[in-house]
C-alpha cells in the first residue's frame, strides 16, 4: 500500500508555479523512502500519511498559481502538516529492525530528520514577488518587467499556461460557491494582464507581420491544441463548458446532445446536466491568437455560419414576417398566439434563436411585457427566455430595455411567468456587465420574494438567480440589506422544506463578505451549521464548513460558540471523510479552537 502511494507520488508531472520548489522537496523525499518502503505491506499511518502527500501534491498541480501566490498561506500550512504526519509515522515505525543494508538504513534516518526539520520550519515569503503582485493590481500603468517576473516565477509564460490557469481559477470558482477566499476579481484582473503580456511578447513587429502577409498564402499557423475542439478537432469558435469541465465547440456538443448522449465525449463520465456554460476566457484568447497570427476572428466565422444555418429554420421568411405583424399590430388573442408561437419555436433550436431574432421580435416581445393579459405577458417572458440561450440575443434583449420590464414582470406577473421572468435574469446575468444592470433595476427583493413565497421551481429558479448575481460583490450588500439571511437561515432550520441545498450556497458566497457575514453571526448561525456538519451531504458539509470557518476567522466568541456546540468532534470527523476543500476548511477552524482555547 505505501509502495502503490508513492509510485503515484513519483508518477506526478514536474512542479510548476510558487510552490514548486516545497512540492519537489515533498516528492524528492517520499522517492528517498522507496526502500523502506518495498518491505511494507500494512503500516496504515505511513499509507495514510503518503496519501495526504499526493492529494496535496495533485491540488498543487491542477489548482491555481495565481491563487498560490496570493493566498498560499493555508496551502504552507498543509506542506508543514503533511511533512508532521510523514514524520510521525517514520517516529512509530522501527525501521532500524528491518532487514535493510546499512546504507540504506542510513538514507532513512536521513530522511526522517528532513521531514521532521520541514514540519517545524515556515518558509518565508517571497517578497519582491508579493511586490510585483501588488504593483500589478494597483498600477494602471504596464511595467513589462513587473509582469515578466510575475509569469516567470508563477510559469505562466505561453498561452496553453495562460488557457490552463484560467481553467483552474474557473473550476475553483465552482468548488468555492463562486468567491474563493474573496479575491475573485483580483485573480481575474492579473490573469487579464499576464494574459496581455503574454500576447504582447509574442505579438509580430511591423516588418513580420509583412512577411507573413506575403508567405500566409503558402503557410497557416498550427492551431495550438488547446484551441481545438476535441470531437472536431477545428478551431473553436464559441467555446463552452460541460458539467464535466471539459471545452467544446458548441455546434458539436449540442449535436452530441441532440443525439441523446448524456456523457462527456472526451471523459466518458456521465454528465450531471446538459447546461453549456459559454468559456469567454478561452474565446478571448483565441480571438487574440487569430488575430496576431493574421487570420480570420472566429466571431466573423460564426456570423457567417449563423447566416447560413438560419435558411434551415422551421419558418421560411413569408412565415416569420407574418408572425411579426401579428405581434406587431394584431389584435390581443392574435398576439397571445403569436407569442405562444414564438415561445414554442424559441425553445426547438438555435436556428430559430436566431431567425426570430433577425426577424425583430425582441423587441416587440419586450413590449408585450408589459401586456395586460396575464397569458400574453407569460409567452412573452418565455419566449425571451429562450431566444435568451442564444448568446448573441442577450446583448439584443438587454439593448432593448427589457431588463426593467423582466423585473416588473417577476413583482406582479402570474406565478409561471415570475418563474420564468427569475430564470430569463439568470440567463441574461451570465454576461458580467448584466449583473450590475440587473441588481441596479431593483430586481433583488422580488427574487427573494419568489424564493420564500414562490413554487419549488421558482423558488429553485430564485436562488439559482440570486447566487448568480452575488458572484458580483455590490450585489452581495443588495440582497443581505433585502433581508435574504433570515430567510436562508430559516431554511437551515426547517429542511423540509427542500432548500437546504441552495440555502447553504447561498450563505457559503455571501459568508465571504463582511457586512453580509456580521449578519450571518447575528442569526444564531452556528447549531444549524453544526448539525449539517454531522448529517448533511457532502456537498453542504462543504458549504456549512466553509460558512462556519468565514465566522470563526472573523470573531472568536463564534469559534467558542462552535466547540460549546459540538463541533469539534463533527470537524474531526468531517477531516477524514469530507471533500478535499471541506478538510482544508474542517482543520482552519479545529486550529482557530485550538488557539483560542490557548488564549
Amino acid at each position: 500500500m505505501p509502495a502503490r502511494v508513492a509510485a503515484e507520488i513519483a508518477a506526478l508531472p514536474e512542479p510548476r508555479g510558487p510552490m514548486r520548489r516545497l512540492c519537489g522537496d515533498l516528492a524528492r523525499r517520499i522517492r528517498l523512502l522507496a526502500p523502506l518502503l518495498q518491505q511494507l505491506q500494512g503500516a496504515l499511518p505511513l499509507a495514510d500519511a503518503l496519501g495526504a502527500a499526493r492529494d496535496l501534491l495533485r491540488a498543487v498541480h491542477d489548482g491555481s498559481k495565481i491563487y498560490q501566490a496570493m493566498r498560499g498561506d493555508g496551502l504552507l500550512d498543509r506542506f508543514a502538516s503533511v511533512n508532521r504526519q510523514i514524520q510521525l509515522a517514520l517516529d512509530a515505525l522501527p525501521y532500524h529492525t528491518f532487514d535493510m543494508p546499512e546504507e540504506v538504513q542510513e538514507q532513512v534516518a536521513l530522511v526522517h530528520s528532513q521531514f521532521k526539520r520541514a514540519a517545524t520550519r515556515t518558509d518565508p515569503p517571497d517578497v519582491q514577488l508579493s511586490k510585483d503582485i501588488s504593483s500589478a493590481l494597483a498600477d494602471k500603468t504596464f511595467d513589462p518587467l513587473v509582469f515578466t517576473r510575475i509569469s516567470e516565477k508563477l510559469q505562466l509564460q505561453t498561452m496553453a499556461d495562460i488557457k490552463k490557469e484560467s481553467v483552474a481559477l474557473h473550476e475553483m470558482v465552482i468548488s468555492s460557491g463562486g468567491e474563493p477566499d474573496g479575491c475573485v476579481e483580483e485573480m481575474s484582473s492579473l490573469l487579464k494582464k499576464l494574459k496581455d503580456c503574454v500576447i504582447t511578447e509574442k505579438a509580430p513587429t511591423p516588418e513580420t507581420l509583412t512577411a507573413r502577409s506575403a508567405s500566409i498564402k503558402h503557410t497557416s499557423p498550427i492551431i495550438p491544441d488547446e484551441f481545438r475542439c476535441p470531437i472536431s478537432l477545428e478551431l473553436m469558435q464559441d467555446p463552452v463548458i460541460v458539467s464535466s469541465g471539459q471545452t467544446y465547440e458548441r455546434s458539436c456538443i449540442q449535436k452530441w446532445l441532440d443525439s441523446g448522449h448524456k456523457t462527456c465525449p472526451k471523459t466518458q463520465q456521465p454528465l450531471s446536466h446538459t447546461s453549456l456554460t459559454p468559456n469567454f476566457v478561452l474565446k478571448s484568447l483565441i480571438a487574440q491568437w487569430c488575430e496576431a497570427n493574421g487570420i480570420e476572428l472566429p466571431k466573423n466565422k460564426a456570423n457567417s455560419r449563423d447566416r447560413k444555418s438560419a435558411k434551415s429554420s422551421d419558418y421560411d421568411h413569408a412565415g416569420l414576417v407574418s408572425l411579426m405583424t401579428r405581434l406587431r399590430g394584431g389584435n390581443q388573442y392574435e398576439q397571445r398566439a403569436a407569442a405562444g408561437e414564438i415561445r414554442l419555436l424559441a425553445k426547438r433550436n438555435v436556428n430559430n434563436r436566431i431567425c426570430i431574432a433577425e426577424a425583430g421580435a425582441i423587441p416587440l416581445l419586450v413590449n408585450l411585457l408589459s401586456s395586460s393579459d396575464p397569458r400574453t405577458q407569460e409567452h412573452a417572458v418565455t419566449a425571451l427566455l429562450n431566444l435568451s440561450i442564444h448568446e448573441n440575443n442577450k446583448a439584443s434583449i438587454v439593448a432593448s430595455h427589457a431588463i426593467p420590464k423582466i423585473v416588473e414582470v417577476l413583482k406582479t406577473g402570474s406565478m409561471e411567468a415570475r418563474e420564468n421572468a427569475a430564470a430569463t435574469l439568470f440567463s441574461l446575468s451570465v454576461v458580467d456587465e448584466n449583473k450590475v444592470t440587473i441588481g441596479g433595476a431593483g430586481a433583488i427583493p422580488p427574487l427573494i420574494n419568489l424564493l420564500c413565497d414562490g413554487s419549488p421551481r421558482g423558488k429553485k429558479d430564485a436562488a439559482t438567480a440570486i447566487f448568480n448575481l452575488c458572484i458580483y460583490q455590490g450585489n452581495k450588500i443588495r440582497v443581505v440589506k433585502a433581508g435574504i439571511v433570515i430567510h436562508l437561515m430559516n431554511f437551515l432550520v426547517d429542511p423540509t422544506g427542500g432548500m437546504t441545498d441552495e440555502a447553504l450556497t447561498l450563505l457559503a458566497i455571501l459568508a465571504g463578505n463582511p457586512e453580509a457575514r456580521a449578519v450571518i453571526a447575528q442569526s444564531d448561525p452556528i447549531p444549524p451549521l453544526v448539525e449539517v456538519i454531522k448529517t448533511g451531504s457532502p456537498r453542504n458539509r462543504e458549504n456549512a464548513a466553509a460558512i462556519l470557518w468565514s465566522l470563526c476567522c472573523a470573531d472568536v466568541e463564534q469559534t467558542r460558540a462552535a466547540k460549546a456546540a459540538g463541533a469539534e468532534d463533527a470537524l474531526k470527523e468531517l477531516l477524514e471523510s469530507g471533500t478535499d476543500r471541506a478538510k482544508r476548511k474542517s482543520s482552519s477552524i479545529l486550529e482557530l479552537m485550538r488557539q483560542a482555547e490557548e488564549a
